[in-house]
């Protein structure tokens, strides 16, 4: 199987700060020592990707932002990252005049125009300092990668091409064509990076169908000049180009709006849902009420504390995706087997009466030196394995008094018999009514839940008496004043979306994290295992990709940029089902649809990159 565009991305990025040379292995040389200067949308697109220490040992010895205060550096080459916007030529042109740098290597997160690359042509020129800037490269690297296979178009300005923007009542149509070049731009560079060409479908009538028609052209505008496009030559690395080319799927947000807003039941998912989780670091308020510090340890601040959720973290690999129930079992499961090992070391050396650092009494024993040397040798293991458990405990404390507070596994198991048509155990106005469950928000995406799933919409006293229960549990009512809209517009469309007839079933009690040993106090949480079904989104997928008919994507439309001419059909070329997806949801995708993608390919031998 191909790299996941993780590993491409990074590696893009590795030769962007090698002066765009590819790295040299096995190097014992010292790194060209340099100065990172980018923007914070070439701080986003690193920082998930490379940490501080990897920068380092590439030689990058201070990273600035492109707008800061800098001082000059004039015996040190400079390597920019940058979006070519029209501040951050005119900042890049003042470095220029201002002689910062030795050198200046000028990399930009998108195709920068041919006037803007003048204007730092004519900057240089009036600086004398043309034989400074010594190489210009496009990167298109637009795009930020979390996971190997997930990635997102931006995190600065995300609201410029969020849900709301893109559907807003009073947008105008220069405005739709911005926000639909933005999105194209990115996913452009994506498959730049990727080293693909798609096959592309989409929905009809929708803004999906906007980005397709402008991604097919911009595609076969570049495949067309074959001397300079993107997809050939040394620009990709060999045997790219396989028979099998991706499936791109185009999904617009309204096909399903009940799912973004359903409370959820995977770690991840919760994280990112109740807690400060931005390009896979979380970030924590530490509650006064810490346990004291340890005789000796340093005092801890009480202030914001921040973790990084990396694919090294084998604990957050392996249960990002399960139940929190789970989560918790397997935190204190790590707990006990870590004291367990921690025990061990120090018996140990209680048998060998060293409790003290005596190195002579080691060397005059034989026998349980061999252990030990074992066991002393396992410690940086040992210490790393002791960090993750306190991040994870750390994290899942706090996912846990949230799910407490607002009575999250209520809401979660409430919602999911709603999308599955199953009896509800109380009314929604006693749940909606309840000051002690889930805030304001909470309430009214329980609501909207309902609202949305419903066939037939509730009656006018119905909905007021439900409007002022929400009313007065403070909800603002612009979310369903704005369904209400949508839902009538979207009538002649079709039925509510299905989201199958499983539900969320209670274990009853927990078997061992209710134990009094444990961290984790979960009385009154419900254990709620989650059954397997597949979302519209992971639905319509799996239709594409098995070419399967169904009335749900029948009228798809497809297009090839590699064809000559433009097709409007939705008459698939293509007859063989698809190795490989890459799932778009224009209007954001969400952890719980990612997940249930991840949860489809372990089913399947396939391999999706999903926003």
């Amino acid at each position: 199987m191909a790299a996941g565009i993780r590993e491409k991305q990074t590696v893009a990025l590795k030769r962007m700060l090698n002066f765009n040379l590819p790295p040299i292995k096995n190097s014992t040389g010292e790194p060209v020592w340099k100065v990172l200067i980018y923007d914070r949308f070439g701080q986003d697109i690193i920082s998930p990707l490379l940490s501080v220490k990897e920068l380092r040992d590439m030689g990058i010895t201070l990273h600035l932002l492109l707008h800061s205060d800098r001082d000059p550096i004039p015996d040190v080459p400079a390597v920019y990252f940058v979006m070519p916007t029209e501040e951050n030529i005119d900042r890049m042109c003042q470095d220029l005049r201002n002689q910062l740098y030795e050198s200046y290597y000028l990399n930009f997160i998108s195709a920068i125009s041919r006037s803007k690359l003048e204007d730092i042509a004519n900057a240089a020129l009036g600086a004398s300092a043309v034989t400074q800037v010594a190489k210009v490269f496009d990167q298109y690297l637009n795009f930020i990668t979390l996971e190997d296979d997930m990635f997102v178009l931006c995190n600065q300005n995300k609201e410029l091409i969020s849900y709301r923007a893109i559907n807003r009542p009073d947008i105008t149509d220069t405005e739709m064509e911005a926000i639909m070049d933005t999105v194209v731009d990115s996913l452009f560079c994506f498959f730049v990076t990727l080293g693909a060409i798609p096959i592309i479908r989409c929905s009809r009538g929708t803004a999906a169908e906007m980005v397709a028609v402008k991604l097919d052209k911009k595609l076969r505008e570049n495949l067309r000049d074959a001397r300079n496009s993107l997809f050939t030559g040394d620009t990709l690395g060999a045997g790219q180009f396989s028979f099998q080319r991706p499936l791109l799927v185009l999904v617009d947000r309204n096909i399903d709006l009940a799912t973004p807003l359903h409370h959820t039941w995977t770690y991840q998912a919760l994280v990112h849902d109740v807690l400060d989780f931005h390009l896979n670091r979380v970030n924590l308020e530490e509650s006064s009420g810490m346990e004291n510090s340890p005789a000796g340890a340093r005092p801890k601040k009480k202030n914001k504390k921040s973790y990084d959720l990396t694919p090294a973290d084998k604990f957050w690999q392996k249960h990002k995706g399960s139940p929190f129930p789970e989560v918790a079992e397997s935190v204190q499961q790590e707990l006990e087997s870590y004291r367990a090992q921690e025990d061990e070391v120090k018996r140990l050396k209680s048998i060998m009466g060293i409790e003290g650092e005596d190195e002579g009494a080691i060397s005059m024993l034989s026998d349980n030196t061999a252990k030990l040397t074992s066991a002393v040798s396992s410690l940086p293991e040992l210490l790393e394995k002791k960090r993750l458990i306190d991040l994870h405990t750390n994290v899942a404390t706090a996912v846990l008094e949230h799910i407490k507070a607002r009575k999250l596994d209520v809401y979660f198991e409430y919602e999911e018999k709603i999308m599955s048509k199953s009896a509800l155990d109380k009314s929604l106005l006693d749940m909606i009514s309840d000051p002690d469950a889930g805030t304001p928000e909470d309430k009214m995406r329980l609501f909207l839940i309902y609202y949305i799933n419903s066939v037939q919409a509730p009656s006018e006293a119905d909905l007021e008496q439900y409007k002022k229960a929400l009313t007065d549990a403070g909800c603002n009512l612009a979310p369903l004043n704005y369904i209400k809209q949508w839902k009538a517009f979207a009538k002649m469309a079709s039925a509510p979306t299905s989201y199958g007839n499983a539900t969320a079933k209670p274990l009853g009690l927990f078997s061992r994290v209710m134990n009094t040993g444990s961290q984790f106090v979960m009385e009154g949480v419900k254990n709620l295992v989650l059954k397997q079904q597949n979302l519209p989104v992971t639905r319509i997928l799996d239709n594409l990709m098995e070419m399967k008919s169904n009335p749900e994507t029948d009228d798809y439309r497809y297009f090839d940029p590699k064809m000559l001419r433009g097709s409007d059909s939705s008459v698939p070329r293509n007859k063989n089902p698809f190795q490989e997806a890459i799932v778009f949801v224009v209007g954001g995708g969400n952890y719980i649809e990612y997940q249930n993608l991840v949860d489809y390919i372990k089913h399947s031998q396939t391999r999706i990159v999903h926003l």
